[in-house]
């Protein structure tokens, strides 16, 4: 962990994030009958106080969050489409939910789990990585330890070499 550590301290540019959102979302299809009605009472839904990832996980036509209660994880600006986007990025704090957003893949409700504004990402997240990273440092370091001897005492044999490569001649 330490080596982590010392790596992470020694590369802070690398590390460095942009304002991201960590969001949740449910995604009710345009072509959908009543979608924008059914988006609504979900909305209303959730801000009486329903549980919005069950609310998510039932009702979101997004297959690739859906069954994780509609959890989209960190994204920085520019990475959804515009509406979504600006609408996530409009949201103060932690569990405020949208108004109901409209882009092209239909109506979105949108709940904020956490903001984090630019800078450096904490040390806890890119741990593993820094420590798997190191075990590979670690481990290759040794390996060319152990193979060094044996290189350095190789000798080629030059008559084994004539030898073999005569019948190749022209």
């Amino acid at each position: 962990e330490s080596l982590a550590l010392q790596s992470y301290k020694a590369q802070p540019a690398r590390f460095q994030q942009p304002e991201r959102v960590h969001a949740r979302h449910i995604l009710i299809p345009l072509k959908a009958t009543d979608a924008r009605a059914t988006a609504e009472a979900l909305r209303k839904q959730a801000l009486a106080g329903a549980n919005f990832a069950d609310l998510a996980k039932k009702n979101s036509k997004d297959p690739g969050s859906a069954p994780q209660g509609g959890d989209l994880g960190f994204f920085p600006r520019g990475k959804m489409v515009p509406q979504f986007d600006e609408a996530a990025f409009a949201l103060a704090k932690s569990g405020d939910i949208s108004d109901v957003v409209e882009s092209r893949f239909g109506y979105h409700i949108i709940q904020l789990i956490e903001k984090r504004p630019a800078g450096l990402q904490p040390f806890e997240e890119v741990k593993a990585e820094l420590i798997e990273e190191a075990v590979i440092t670690i481990t290759g370091n040794a390996h060319n330890e152990m193979v060094r001897p044996i290189a350095e005492a190789a000798k080629p044999n030059a008559e084994a070499i004539e030898a073999f490569s005569a019948p190749y001649r022209k």
